[in-house]
């Protein structure tokens, strides 16, 4: 069975689930490569949305697979470099919202945050417990972290390991919306619809800005934002959306 399954749905929207259950989407070396190769694959499709990534039910993915891990030494992890494979995940053009189930530990957890949206089941677990057998998050769970909750709410889960539910997540602004369990998919396809309906080029404007934007000098950033904004008035959507406001319709959004 393949370790990541790829479905599409209308709209320009895919979602990419990972699919190894017996051991509750433990991240190992084979799950990243199909992960980054999917990722890869729907960046080069011009008629992409949205992508809604997932697990199953009981686990978004539990952490990195310690039975892997536990047999490498550093100069094979230095080799592996799942940097690129993670990054797969944060370039993709096109927003990104991670359904979240149950467990998201560790490289769960990190993998999360390569999304731009975070919707997690009521009781879903999310935290970086990676201190407890020795190491330390290694994929961006010191800084994503950081940058999304405050350097101590971040140290305290980093140290302490301990996770937190899905509303502590959402109160420290690092889930976005938390739902019913039994509504997680479904929530995060309607926001992904939502999204597919709006201009692709304004989303794709609004994504790049903020993250480009996020770790620079405020002037720097508002510069960023200002040139995107022209940017937009010389599209055709940018004069569809406003047309159709006047006449009191609805837009018909082309991506150009």
């Amino acid at each position: 069975m393949p370790e990541i399954l790829l479905e599409r749905r209308p709209g320009g929207i895919a979602i990419v689930r990972l699919n190894r259950p017996e051991v509750r989407n433990a991240l190992n070396l084979t799950i990243r490569q199909e992960m980054a190769t999917a990722f890869r694959d729907l960046a080069e499709d011009a008629t992409l949305r949205c992508v809604v990534l997932t697990g199953n039910e009981r686990a978004f993915a539990a952490g990195a697979d310690i039975a892997d891990m536990s047999r490498i030494d550093a100069i094979e992890m230095y080799h592996r470099h799942t940097e690129r494979l993670w990054a797969a995940v944060g370039d993709c053009p096109v927003p990104v919202i991670a359904a979240v189930n149950g467990f998201a530990l560790g490289g769960g957890l990190e993998l999360a945050m390569h999304a731009d949206i975070i919707i997690a089941g009521r009781s879903a677990k999310l935290g970086q417990p990676e201190v407890k057998v020795g190491i330390m998050p290694g994929a961006g769970g010191t800084q994503r972290l950081t940058r999304a909750v405050g350097k101590f709410r971040a140290m305290l889960l980093c140290l302490t390991g301990e996770a937190i539910s899905a509303q502590e997540a959402h109160a420290m602004g690092l889930v976005s919306r938390v739902v019913e369990d039994d509504e997680v998919l479904e929530a995060a396809l309607q926001m992904a619809q939502k999204i597919a309906e709006m201009p692709p080029i304004a989303v794709a404007q609004i994504k790049e800005v903020i993250l480009a934007g996020m770790d620079g000098p405020l002037s720097t950033a508002l510069a960023l934002e200002r040139k995107a904004v022209q940017v937009l008035f010389a599209s055709k959507d940018k004069a569809e959306g406003m047309t159709a406001f006047l006449e009191k319709r609805k837009p018909q959004y082309s991506g150009n």
